[in-house]
């Protein structure tokens, strides 16, 4: 099978400046690569990285993006500008995988591919105007419902994967050697609850405090889908010496490093119209982190509460919960249920999903 992948216009691949989808997509054409498919990654010219090359199989072609911002509608002009270039550089093939917003409008139902639309942000309106597309397919069942919702009769269309977990899960983790370490990763922005978990923190029992240290690891950079540096410089104020804030790990080694060292990983995300899965939170319970999440109905897709993981009620109290989970005797059991589950997710159980999708649109 031939099978496209096309990137958004802003993140190279590989994920040098990190992003999820770049994350996951970089190891499905890999994965589909092994398994003897033809695969053409096309992504973003930028930090060096040559216009063609091959790695581990899959050819990739690259071609001018631009910076990410915070205009929502300078963005869709250069993503636009992207996709034109895109356009004129597509191989043949069957599949076009691609969560470019304009593809799907602007590629026309050529040889290049049944149209694959990956849903990696909760749909605003656009769905209903992807007629041209042969799957919608969304990474968490949240995701598919709205898709849905946006669509006549709910469209036959729609179709829910999840992400891969982009390396293998740990398989020998003592629990009992990890530092009492909590750890959030992920984007540095105000929609994330990260003031919230260090001012949760903040409230904790001293006692409790001096036994457990708190990491805040994260793109901060507004090209790199943070906040900017005044709410970093906000956080620093909030949290002072007792938290320690750090850069953000776009290396793999390294940031498996990181949740290896700890023990509780803490996502109290409220981004309703933006956190479609939670990739970090996976990542994280592979190497054996127990997680604490908000109530996102995304996280519902691989958390089972009290089992491998706790996720908040509605209107939760951060502060409450955190203390319950920080003296809780289950911590190690819930370990490694949160390991379990994270194998289910390997790239190559779910590339699988994907080819066996891309098999039953290619025979319809």
């Amino acid at each position: 099978m031939r099978i496209t992948i096309l990137q958004g216009a802003f993140l190279p691949v590989p994920p040098l400046r990190g992003g999820a989808i770049e994350k996951a997509w970089q190891a499905l054409g890999e994965a589909f690569a092994r398994a003897g498919h033809e695969v053409t990654h096309i992504s973003r010219l930028c930090d060096g990285l040559p216009s063609k090359e091959s790695i581990k199989g899959v050819c990739h072609l690259r071609i001018p993006g631009a910076e990410a911002c915070n205009h929502s509608a300078l963005l869709k002009i250069r993503e636009l500008l992207y996709v034109w270039r895109a356009r004129k550089i597509l191989p043949k093939a069957d599949i076009l995988v691609t969560h470019a917003f304009w593809a799907p409008l602007l590629f026309p139902e050529t040889d290049a591919g049944k149209i694959y639309v990956h849903v990696g942000r909760y749909p605003k309106g656009q769905m209903k105007f992807y007629s041209k597309a042969a799957r919608l397919q969304a990474p968490s069942h949240s995701v598919a419902r709205a898709i849905s919702a946006e669509l006549p009769d709910g469209d036959q269309r729609v179709h829910c994967i999840p992400y891969p977990l982009p390396f293998k899960a740990s398989q020998e983790i003592h629990y009992s050697d990890k530092p009492k370490q909590v750890l959030y990763a992920g984007r540095i922005h105000p929609e994330k609850g990260v003031l919230d978990l260090i001012q949760a923190w903040s409230r904790l029992p001293e006692s409790l405090r001096k036994q457990w240290s708190l990491k805040i690891m994260g793109p901060w950079r507004e090209e790199q889908g943070g906040a900017g540096i005044s709410f970093l410089e906000k956080l620093k104020r909030a949290g002072g010496e007792a938290v320690d804030l750090v850069e953000p790990v776009f290396d793999e080694a390294e940031l498996i490093r990181q949740y290896q060292q700890a023990r509780v990983l803490v996502y109290p995300s409220q981004a309703k119209a933006g956190e479609t899965f939670g990739l970090a939170v996976l990542e994280a319970m592979s190497c054996g982190c127990v997680p604490l999440v908000s109530d996102l109905e995304c996280f519902g897709d691989f958390i089972e509460n009290g089992v491998n993981g706790i996720q908040m009620e509605k209107k939760y109290n951060l502060q409450d919960s955190l203390h319950k989970l920080l003296v809780s005797v289950s911590l190690e059991e819930m370990s490694r249920f949160a390991i379990r589950t994270a194998q289910h997710y390997e790239v190559d159980i779910v590339a699988d999903q994907f080819v066996q999708d891309f098999q039953r649109l290619l025979r319809e």
